[in-house]
């Protein structure tokens, strides 16, 4: 039998505890995929004295991740703490400066260091694995890098973040709003330490630029990735796009364009019968589309202890049979700097707004539309049970418009004299 591939675990937080589960678990079906036996050597964490409700005492511990990672006796560092600095960034340089190489469930860190890390490892031979950072148990990155690797992919789309899709699917199902089903999120354990890296769209904004890198061959940017999270939206809306036959998701969207590269991570509506509308709760799904291969959809759970163990122990078996490619699919050194696309590929847009219910008051909007290009696709007039009879919902669904044209539009309507409060407007996303 060939020697065993060793590992050092830093982070022993939920997805720390199922790697050493599942290493315990499945240690002879491991071996046997793998080609060699899987061994723990070593862990670190913050307290050692904290209950995990795993034995720890076959291991050997350290304190610091940064001597973790420099330890002889380890072949593979695994980073689980997450952070984009500190003991993360330290103790990853550390291990690729002592020869390890690297698996990671860190989208923080790749998204804000991933090419400065991926040109040290694959100078000093070393690879950097992390299907584990993107949608958990969905082998995306795998299908991009290697089942893919022959297409040029056209656009990448998902729902990535399954904390926001819970929200805004409970949302609907039980007509609570937004903040209660914070709140229960928070009872529940699902939200982060910073619950805005979720609601923000920060947390799924990571996974998307590290996507788009593989996907179309740039650096990483996530600088560029255009953020908005649910925090604004409401049930009313919620309510209104299912009537209209559409369901509101935090939706990622990367595509390479003649004016640059897209990358969007916003609240859009899409149509209730696609597979993004047919989403539920916690559930994450990306869908790619290859110049070959048309579209693929993968769905699965994207987080959780078992998910996400199951990603990082992949890339562990990939490193025990040999398989070593680059971080983002193609030498690091060859990917290119990004060009921002300075605006949105046009669409259908969602509008919503209270106005004065008196002639000529739609006529006022709807000139405003036509003034900026925008044609009007479906309107409806609502005059909600209490509500003032001075006051109507309108809806509209425009035809395809330029981000910038809607808000041109939305902005007109002030000067109507017949708005109520704030518009809102909503990108439909074409799936």
């Amino acid at each position: 039998m060939p020697a065993p591939l060793r590992l050092g675990i830093a982070g022993l937080g939920t997805v720390g505890v199922g790697v050493i589960r599942l290493v315990q678990a499945e240690a002879d079906r491991i071996a046997l995929r793998a080609g060699r036996p899987v061994q723990i050597v070593a862990v670190s964490a913050r307290d050692r004295a904290k209950d995990r409700g795993v034995d720890l005492s076959g291991f050997e511990w350290e304190d610091d991740a940064v001597k973790l990672a420099q330890r002889d006796d380890i072949d593979v560092y695994v980073e689980l703490m997450g952070g984009d600095a500190g003991p993360a960034k330290a103790s990853t340089e550390a291990a690729l400066a002592a020869g390890k190489d690297v698996v990671t469930a860190n989208k923080a860190l790749l998204a804000h260091h991933g090419q400065a890390l991926a040109e040290t490892a694959e100078a000093a031979g070393r690879v950097i694995r992390f299907e584990a950072a993107v949608a958990g148990g969905i082998p995306v990155i795998k299908a991009l890098t290697e089942g893919l690797a022959a297409n040029r992919i056209k656009r990448v789309m998902g729902v990535m973040n399954g904390t926001c899709n819970y929200i805004l699917t409970r949302m609907e199902e039980t007509g609570q709003g937004y903040n209660v089903l914070f709140d229960e999120c928070a009872r529940l354990g699902y939200l982060e330490a910073d619950p805005n890296l979720d609601v923000g769209g920060i947390d799924a904004g990571h996974k998307l630029s590290l996507l788009a890198a593989i996907a179309f061959g740039t650096r990483v940017d996530f600088a560029n990735v255009e953020l908005k999270g649910i925090t604004d939206i409401t049930l009313e809306d919620i309510r209104h796009a299912a009537d209209m036959g559409y369901r509101i998701k935090l939706l990622g969207v990367a595509q390479m364009t003649g004016r640059g590269l897209e990358q969007r991570m916003t609240p859009c509506l899409v149509p209730y019968g696609s597979p993004l509308g047919q989403l539920e709760g916690g559930t994450n799904m990306v869908l790619l589309e290859g110049s070959a291969v048309g579209q693929v959809v993968l769905r699965g759970a994207g987080a959780g202890e078992g998910p996400t163990a199951s990603a990082v122990m992949a890339d562990v078996i990939d490193i025990a049979r040999g398989i070593r490619l680059p971080v983002f699919g193609q030498p690091a050194t060859t990917l290119a700097e990004a060009v921002p696309a300075r605006s949105a590929t046009p669409a259908p847009y969602y509008l919503r707004m209270s106005l004065l219910d008196k002639p000529g008051a739609l006529a006022k909007i709807a000139t405003c539309l036509g003034e900026a290009g925008i044609s009007i696709d479906q309107m409806r007039q609502l005059n909600q049970p209490g509500e003032p009879d001075e006051k109507a919902i309108v809806l509209i669904v425009t035809h395809k418009a330029a981000p910038a044209d809607v808000a041109h539009a939305t902005a007109q309507f002030r000067a109507t004299g017949v708005l109520l409060g704030d518009p809102v407007a909503i990108r439909i996303e074409e799936v």
